[in-house]
């Protein structure tokens, strides 16, 4: 960054902070596509999945917004979650960081789903927030994609029809 730059590492490190610092703010501008301070649910396509009557409509507009991110976001997610990650403390601690945030994220939309359409029966909201927070794990699309091959429109319907089954059971 600090060579694209033309300046010194320190430099990079005195406007942004540590190493975990830069990770969350690049990581930020990736997942987002753009530096705007929106945050990701007040961003259109959230806001169609909040807005739609259609509970499995609202699982697939969350797993094309899953996919978005990890178009945008694939190289950055393989090197610093899956392959990163235990190496270093300020790598760590910056996953961790992130883990706390796409666990909060998914339970805000299990608490969606079963507020505006219900859930299964015998699953709470507290355990469709885990399985939400399981499914759209970086380490999963990662598998997918890379690993296994799987185009990301796959990926994309699988992660929605597997949402779908776990929170809402079969029609």
């Amino acid at each position: 960054i600090a060579k694209r730059a033309a300046v010194s590492p320190q430099t990079v490190y005195n406007v942004v902070g540590g190493k975990a610092a830069l990770l969350k703010a690049v990581w930020d501008v990736t997942l987002a596509g753009d530096d705007r301070p929106v945050p990701m649910i007040e961003r259109p396509l959230a806001r169609a999945m909040l807005a739609t009557a259609d509970p499995h409509e609202c699982l697939r507009l969350y797993a094309r917004m899953g996919r978005e991110m990890a178009e945008r976001a694939g190289p950055l997610i393989a090197v610093v979650f899956v392959q990163g990650a235990s190496r270093d403390p300020a790598v760590r601690a910056f996953v961790d960081r992130i883990e706390s945030e796409r666990a909060i994220g998914n339970a805000g939309v299990a608490g969606h789903i079963a507020r505006r359409f219900g859930l299964r029966d015998g699953l709470t909201e507290a355990e469709a927030g885990d399985v939400l927070w399981a499914l759209t794990a970086p380490e999963v699309v990662d598998r997918f994609t890379r690993r296994r091959g799987w185009s990301l429109d796959r990926y994309e319907r699988w992660l929605a029809g597997t949402m779908a089954d776990a929170l809402l059971g079969r029609p």
